[in-house]
C-alpha cells in the first residue's frame, strides 16, 4: 500500500513557489521516482493494490500517475508528502517529505537529496540555481592534491552545495572551518537579453545605461577563505552558456576572490559539467582538470579588474568621451584598483583619467588573409590608416598558403609581420563555401609572443587611435545584434589553452552564422561593449529615419574624425571604382552605399606609399562584374542615377593579367560552364619593404 498523505508538520526542510511548466517540477518528479526506485528490489514483483491520498487540494496529475505507477505488494510504504497549491497560483506548488518503508526488520527511512540540495533550513529553492550533478569524490581527491599548500588553509567557502555535500566536505577536508557562503538570488525578471540588450543609449540622450545589480557574497570576516568552491548549473538542454545563475555563481566566487588582501593566493574550484567562462576564469590560471572539477589560482590583479567590469553589455566598458591614448573608468561601473593597473593617473576621484602606458612590445594589432583577389588592398590600406592614426604597435597579419609571395611581398612593405599558419576547416561548412575556412581565426590565440592583440578585420579604416583598447580584457567588442558581439574588432589575449579549448568543441558548438563570429559568441558568451564608435558599420538599416542617416553621413566624413574606426560592409571600396560607392548599383546591397565613406577610404588610399598602390589594381573579371552591375542598374533605372555616372578611375586602363579583353567576358557572363583561368593573376617580383607616411 502507498500512502500520499498531507503532514504540514513534516514539510520543514523545504519550500518554494515555483511553475510546473519549469524544470524543477520535471527534477521532483525524477526526485520521486528515484525515492521509490530505492525500494524496488522489495517490490520489484508486485502490483500496487491501492492507492490513497488525504490532501486538502488537487495533487498535480504527473505526481499521482507516479506514485499509481510503482510497484508494490506486502509492504508498507509512507511518502510523506505535502503538496499546497497557493492561491491564486493554481498552477504552482511546494513539495517536501520522505519515503518510509516497513518491512519485517521495521521501518526504513529514504531521505530524498532534492529536500538536501539547499543549504540552509527555510531557503528558498530557485530552480536556476540546481545542479544535479553527482560529485565523484575519488576524482575531487585527484584535484585537490594539487593544493601543496593545503596544510596552512584557515577556510574553505562552499557555495551552492546541499547539505549533504557540506558534509561530506567536511570529511573531506577536515582540521579546516567550512564557510557556508550565502548569496541571494538573482531576481527572475534579470534575464539574459537584460544583461546583453541589442541597444543602449551609448550617448546618453535620452538615458544613462544601467547594468542590474547581482547580489554578492557576504564575505565572511573570519576566517580567511584560502580555498572557494562553487557548484555550477549546466542545462545542457538549453543555453547553458548564456545562463543567469550560472554567470552569477561565477562573478560571485570571482569577486570573493578578488577581495582578498595583499598576495596571499586564492584557489577557486569549479564543479561543472560544462567549462567554465574562459574569459573570466583563465586556463593560463588552471592548476588542475578532471572530469567536473576546475581548479584554478587566479592572477587577483587581472580578477579585480575584470569583477569590477559592467556584469554584461548593458553598460559601455569603455566609456563614449574615452579620447585618444586616455582611459576613463566610470565610477558607477566600478573604480579600477589604480596598483594593479600599468597606468599613471591623472586627476581625482570622480570620473578618473588614465594615461595608458602598457607594455607596447606585448602588444598588437593582427588581422588574417585567406584570399589575395579579395583582401591584400584592404589589408595594406588598414595598416596605413593604423599608422595615420598613431599607433605604433606591431601590425602582424596571419596568411595561409594561398598567398602568393607576391602579395607577401606588399603586406610586408605596409608593414605587417608575416605569420603563415595552417588553415583550420569549418566541419559544418560545405566544400568550396565562403565559411569553409573561417575558424582559422582561432590562430591569433596561438600569438602567444604578444599578451593582448586587437583583432581587425582586414575591410575597415581605423580613423583614430585605439590604443586604449589594449587596457581592455578579453572579449571587448561592439555589439552586433541580439545578445551578440561582433568580431570585426576585439580584444583577445593568446593562449594555447584558449586555442585549444576552441579547437575542442569545434565539433560540437553551433555557430548561429556559421562562421568564426557565431562559434566565439558561443564560447565568450561574456563580453565587454565597447562604444559602436570604435567599429561603425557602414550600414543604413531599412527603419533608419533620414536623420539618423544624415548623422550616418556627417560621422562617416567628419574631419578631423569623430568615429574611431569605419567598417566596410557590402562590396568594398577597392573593389570598386573610386568614382563612386558600386554598391549602389546592386539593389540588395544599397544598405550599405555611402559615397562620403567611400571617399574617406580612397583618401587613406592615396596617402600610402605609390608602389603598394599596384596591390589595388582591378583584375579583369571584377571589371567586367562591375560593368555588369552598371548595366543592370541602368536596366532598373535606378533612381540614385548612379549608373549614369562616367568612370575616370585610371585603373579601369590599367591592365596587370595576360587577358585584359574584359569586355568580352560580358559575352559570357552568368553562363555555369564559363571560367577566367585566363585572367589568373601573375606573380611579379616582391616589393621592397618602404615606409608609410605619417608615423
Amino acid at each position: 500500500m502507498l500512502v500520499v498523505a498531507s503532514r504540514p508538520s513534516t514539510c520543514k526542510r523545504l519550500y518554494s513557489h515555483v511553475s510546473l511548466d519549469g524544470s524543477l517540477f520535471k527534477m521532483i518528479v525524477m526526485e520521486i521516482s528515484s525515492m521509490l526506485g530505492k525500494v524496488a528490489d522489495l517490490v520489484r514483483d508486485y502490483k500496487l493494490i491501492w492507492f490513497w491520498a488525504d490532501l486538502h487540494l488537487p495533487v498535480p496529475a504527473t505526481l499521482l500517475y507516479l506514485a499509481a505507477s510503482s510497484s508494490m505488494h506486502h509492504v508498507f510504504i509512507q511518502l510523506d508528502l505535502e503538496v499546497v497549491l497557493p492561491a491564486p497560483c493554481a498552477n504552482q506548488f511546494m513539495i517536501c517529505g520522505s519515503v518510509k518503508t516497513q518491512t519485517k526488520e521495521g521501518y526504513q527511512e529514504v531521505k530524498p537529496s532534492l529536500v538536501d540540495r539547499w543549504i540552509k533550513e527555510g531557503s528558498a529553492v530557485d530552480q536556476r540555481y540546481i545542479s544535479l550533478l553527482d560529485i565523484n569524490w575519488d576524482q575531487i581527491s585527484h584535484v585537490i592534491d594539487k593544493l601543496t599548500d593545503r596544510d596552512e588553509y584557515q577556510g574553505i567557502g562552499l557555495l551552492n552545495f546541499n547539505a549533504t555535500e557540506i558534509d561530506e566536505w567536511k570529511q573531506f577536508i577536515t582540521e579546516v572551518e567550512h564557510v557556508v557562503l550565502h548569496l541571494d538570488f538573482v531576481t527572475n525578471n534579470v534575464t539574459w537579453e537584460t544583461l546583453y540588450p541589442e541597444w543602449i543609449d551609448e550617448e546618453e540622450e535620452y538615458e544613462v545605461p544601467t547594468c542590474p545589480t547581482l547580489p554578492q557574497v557576504q564575505v565572511p570576516g573570519k576566517p580567511r577563505i584560502d580555498l572557494i568552491a562553487v557548484k555550477l548549473p549546466c542545462n545542457k538542454s538549453g543555453a547553458w552558456s548564456r545562463d543567469v545563475a550560472r554567470l552569477h555563481l561565477q562573478l560571485a566566487a570571482a569577486r570573493l576572490a578578488a577581495t582578498v588582501k595583499g598576495y596571499h593566493p586564492v584557489h577557486v574550484l569549479l564543479v561543472t559539467e560544462c567549462f567554465p567562462i574562459p574569459n573570466l576564469f583563465s586556463c593560463k590560471d588552471l592548476v588542475a582538470h578532471e572530469g567536473n572539477f576546475w581548479l584554478y589560482k587566479p592572477n587577483l590583479n587581472t580578477l579585480r579588474e575584470k569583477v569590477w567590469l559592467p556584469v554584461g553589455s548593458c553598460e559601455l566598458a569603455v566609456p563614449l568621451k574615452a579620447k585618444g591614448h586616455v582611459k576613463w573608468n566610470l565610477t558607477s561601473a566600478g573604480i579600477f584598483f589604480a596598483s594593479a593597473l600599468n597606468v599613471v593617473q591623472t586627476r581625482p576621484l570622480g570620473f578618473k583619467e588614465f594615461w595608458y602606458s602598457g607594455n607596447a612590445k606585448r602588444e598588437a594589432y593582427a588581422t588574417i588573409l585567406h584570399s589575395a583577389h579579395f583582401y591584400v588592398c584592404g589589408a595594406i590600406a588598414a595598416a596605413q590608416s593604423i599608422r595615420m592614426a598613431g599607433s605604433t604597435r606591431d601590425l602582424v597579419i596571419l596568411v595561409d598558403e594561398t598567398i602568393s609571395e607576391y602579395h607577401r611581398g606588399g603586406l610586408k612593405a605596409a608593414g605587417w609581420k608575416i605569420r603563415t599558419i595552417q588553415r583550420i576547416r569549418n566541419p559544418k561548412a560545405e566544400r568550396d563555401a565562403y565559411n569553409e575556412w573561417n575558424y582559422s581565426k582561432f590562430r591569433l590565440w596561438q600569438l602567444t609572443d604578444y599578451d593582448k592583440i586587437i583583432f581587425i578585420d582586414a575591410d575597415l579604416l581605423i580613423l583614430r587611435n585605439i590604443d586604449m583598447l589594449f587596457e581592455m580584457p578579453e572579449i571587448s567588442a561592439t555589439g552586433n545584434n541580439a545578445t551578440l558581439f561582433n568580431s570585426g574588432v576585439m580584444v583577445i589575449e593568446p593562449s594555447n589553452c584558449t586555442f585549444q579549448l576552441l579547437m575542442d568543441h569545434i565539433n560540437e558548438i553551433e555557430s548561429y552564422n556559421g562562421g568564426d563570429q557565431g562559434y566565439l559568441n558561443e564560447v565568450f558568451t561574456w563580453w565587454h561593449r565597447i562604444p559602436k564608435h570604435m567599429n561603425f558599420l557602414k550600414h543604413f538599416w531599412e527603419g533608419d529615419e533620414e536623420e539618423i542617416k544624415k548623422r550616418k553621413i556627417q560621422l562617416f566624413g567628419a574631419d578631423p574624425p569623430v568615429l574611431y574606426v569605419i567598417h566596410y560592409l557590402g562590396l568594398k571600396p577597392w573593389l570598386c571604382f573610386r568614382d563612386y560607392d558600386c554598391n549602389w548599383n546592386v539593389d540588395i546591397l544599397q544598405e550599405f552605399a555611402s559615397n562620403v565613406a567611400h571617399k574617406s577610404w580612397w583618401k587613406v588610399h592615396d596617402a600610402m606609399p605609390e608602389s603598394l598602390h599596384k596591390f589595388c589594381l582591378l583584375r579583369s573579371k571584377q571589371k567586367a562584374a562591375l560593368e555588369w552591375d552598371r548595366r543592370q542598374a541602368e536596366k532598373g533605372n535606378y533612381t540614385d542615377g548612379h549608373w549614369k555616372i562616367k568612370i575616370r578611375d585610371p585603373r579601369l586602363q590599367t591592365c596587370f593579367e595576360n587577358f585584359c579583353f574584359w569586355e568580352s567576358m560580358l559575352w559570357h557572363w552568368g553562363e555555369t560552364n564559363w571560367t577566367d583561368k585566363a585572367t589568373a593573376t601573375p606573380a611579379p617580383p616582391a616589393s621592397s619593404t618602404v615606409s608609410l607616411t605619417s608615423l
